[in-house]
């Protein structure tokens, strides 16, 4: 893994909770608000310089961009919702290009997962807790920012916890 421990905890400070509220307004309402991609957004921006190198905190951006440029395209090709692609951008500069491969096991595992526990909770008793979350009717549509959040988290709490098997042989 590429991304360090320090990395990891600065990041998380903007991360977990972004993440938690996206989280939270993708089911009650399938939206994933624009302040809350600023606020990660910005959470990079800040905590980056703390957190690495120049040069590698100015290389983050790239992501950011082509992470925009391809959720816009998949936006417009009604792939992916525009929350959706503008938190996977802001999201981006999180993420080092090294560890691109573990992200996307942890992302598959973090959609299933998400998946999973949406189903789970609309139809539990938990529902009756939330009877206006527009994500419980919504039939097919799904809210990734559930899995998104959650799939950043779980990246940077594993670069926190570094553990074992992450290591190279």
């Amino acid at each position: 893994m590429i991304l360090t421990a320090a990395q990891a905890g600065w990041f998380l400070i903007a991360a977990l909770p972004v993440s938690l509220y996206v989280a939270f307004m993708d089911m009650k309402a399938l939206r994933i608000p624009n302040p809350a991609v600023y606020a990660l957004a910005l959470g990079f921006v800040v905590l980056g310089l703390i957190a690495l190198p120049f040069s590698d905190y100015l290389w983050r951006f790239v992501h950011l961009a082509v992470a925009l440029v391809a959720g816009m395209a998949l936006n417009a090709l009604r792939l992916l919702g525009a929350g959706d692609a503008k938190f996977i951008a802001a999201a981006a500069p999180y993420v080092a290009v090294g560890d691109l491969g573990m992200m996307a096991w942890i992302a598959a595992a973090a959609f299933l997962g998400a998946f999973l526990l949406h189903r789970i909770l609309k139809h539990s008793p938990f529902r009756r807790l939330t009877p206006d979350w527009v994500s419980w009717t919504s039939g097919k549509r799904f809210p990734m920012g559930m899995a998104l959040g959650l799939a950043l988290v779980a990246y940077l709490l594993l670069g926190l916890i570094r553990p074992d098997w992450l290591s190279a042989p």
